[in-house]
């Protein structure tokens, strides 16, 4: 409008701190974080951010440096989601089963002033330290996490600790707030396994927008009750973490994840909502029945990383489970999508409501775009179920670019969209539905074979508790399809043949497996099957024909 004056004074640049400021008001007296025996209110939480804040620039820390984690999923960890950004530094939570190879690359790359570290992976920590120490890279200062299960652990007495850092933080820190909404907030390293994973960066515009959307699509009211059954080192705990404390949430921690934790947790706390990968969903739908419980009511799953297989969404929703299937990678900061569920698929057979809850559907509310494209002509597939092209998005939630590598964040932003590397169509309702990784596609005798299809079909015979495809090489055909499986216990008697014929009964005969190898698959730390290990594994198998 002509003559309209914006007021400066109006501009706060967004932040997800400021959730954190209005749980520790709103929810002040209500439990934020339960850890075993150890527990604390929102104004606790609050408080000891503060205080971890202003420690944090005693020990020199500046706007702008990188703050790094080597950690499990403990309170500490979650109170460095807020109190790093508050002292107006950059947190990087770096992986932890990463080795201390790994782990020293990254911290070099990263330039990392601080780490905090889990006791039970210190060894890693002063391993990759040692490493640095060997080169022209000033180590960062370690600092100890606490935890009552390391009790019996040794340490040096030049190591700091969180709860001395508690002690000299004070809790009338004035937060260093981020001059600008896209000033960077965190680095998530992607799960690279042959060479340096890329390093990319979140801002806090896209960090508050998306901890908004993730807790509006996945249905979290006030003072929800939150399950960590998923590490929250990874895409800063898909985000849901910001948006836990967004809506006052009750945060249950759990180290390890097993289907006995799960379901005792579920009972005792009474436990809402929880996230879950597809193979954690597989953990809970095989688990014996003395691990189980009925649950108290219907527990929402956020789930994602891959294709879930619809059969173990199936019997996920028949245990008690209510299952949202999202999609997103480490550049779109965990989810940009989810398959928003329509009322009148409530009347669909449960085999039915599962293969629609399998599809990736639509973007998210912070999402700007998201379009299934050709890589070469830019131009999007039809809307016809079957033209396989690559998902491409753009928006506010998509990463301001890789650390130190403009090469790659330009390559992936070619043509004006990220380009995610996954192949994917399109439904004749919008909804998107991944097919395969770029990568991962076998081309055999020049035809184009989906290994997530193959899997699905593996997923539904009774004897497979795990499965993976892989292309094989053929001098022949090039390729083809090669299937790792994990067979249920019980079942030791199943043959690859009888394997072989069950596909080819359900498929086209030269998408079925050609190769099948019974042996338990590799696994990232998220849960995801390492296909690049199996491909290496079918490589030295050398071809068939």
């Amino acid at each position: 409008m002509e003559g309209l004056v914006r007021c400066s004074a109006n501009y706060v640049p967004l932040s997800p701190i400021g959730f954190l400021e209005r749980s520790s008001k709103a929810y002040r007296d209500n439990t934020s974080l339960v850890y075993g025996s150890s527990s604390y209110t929102w104004g606790e939480t609050h408080q000891r951010c503060l205080k971890v804040a202003s420690a944090l620039i005693q020990l020199g820390v500046s706007r702008g440096d990188v703050v790094a984690t080597l950690s499990h999923n403990l309170p500490e960890m979650y109170e460095l989601h807020f109190a790093v950004p508050m002292a107006g530094a950059v947190l990087c939570t770096l992986n932890a089963r990463h080795d201390l190879a790994m782990v020293s690359v990254l911290l070099r790359h990263s330039e990392a002033k601080v780490i905090f570290v889990d006791p039970h992976l210190l060894e890693v920590a002063r391993g990759a330290l040692d490493l640095m120490a060997q080169t022209d890279t000033k180590p960062p200062i370690l600092v100890l996490l606490t935890d009552s299960d390391s009790s019996s652990l040794t340490f040096n007495s030049n190591t700091y600790d969180y709860d001395s850092l508690l002690a000299t933080g004070t809790d009338k820190f004035e937060i260093r707030r981020p001059n600008s909404e896209w000033d960077p907030i965190s680095i998530s390293y992607t799960s690279g396994t042959t060479s340096r994973p890329k390093a990319v960066i979140y801002s806090h515009r896209g960090a508050y927008l998306n901890s908004i959307a993730t807790a509006l699509l996945f249905g979290m009211g006030a003072m929800p009750v939150c399950l960590w059954s998923m590490p929250m080192f990874h895409c800063n705990g898909w985000f849901v973490l910001r948006g836990s404390a967004a809506q006052g949430a009750v945060n249950i921690i759990i180290k390890k994840v097993s289907p006995r934790a799960i379901f005792d947790n579920i009972s005792m706390h009474k436990v809402t909502h929880m996230g879950a990968v597809p193979t954690v969903m597989n953990m809970i739908v095989n688990s014996p029945a003395s691990d189980r419980r009925l649950l108290p009511h219907k527990v929402e799953v956020l789930t994602g990383g891959a294709p879930p297989p619809p059969q173990i969404l199936a019997r996920m929703e028949e245990m008690g489970f209510r299952i949202n299937q999202i999609y997103g990678l480490t550049e779109t900061y965990g989810a940009a999508t989810n398959c928003v569920w329509k009322p009148e698929w409530d009347a669909l057979p449960l085999h039915e409501r599962s293969r629609l809850k399998a599809r990736q559907g639509l973007r998210h509310l912070a999402m700007e775009e998201v379009d299934v494209k050709d890589p070469v002509t830019m131009e999007s597939v039809p809307t016809d179920g079957k033209t396989m092209g690559e998902v491409m998005f753009r928006g506010n939630t998509v990463m301001i670019g890789y650390l130190k590598d403009l090469k790659a964040t330009k390559e992936a932003f070619e043509g004006g969209w990220f380009h995610s590397g996954d192949l994917a169509v399109k439904h004749d309702d919008g909804y998107i539905q991944v097919k395969d990784r770029i990568k991962d596609i076998i081309i055999s005798g020049a035809l184009n074979i989906s290994t997530v299809e193959v899997e699905t079909v593996l997923y539904s015979h009774q004897a497979v508790l795990e499965a993976a495809v892989v292309g094989r090489p053929d001098d022949h055909w090039g390729e083809t399809p090669c299937a790792f499986v994990t067979l249920k216990e019980g079942f030791d008697d199943v043959s690859a043949e009888e394997i072989i014929r069950y596909c080819r009964d359900r498929l086209p005969h030269y998408m079925a497996p050609k190769t099948v190898v019974f042996e338990e698959l590799p696994k990232t730390s998220t849960g995801k099957i390492q296909k690049s290990i199996l491909r290496e594994r079918a490589k030295a198998m050398g071809s068939l024909s």
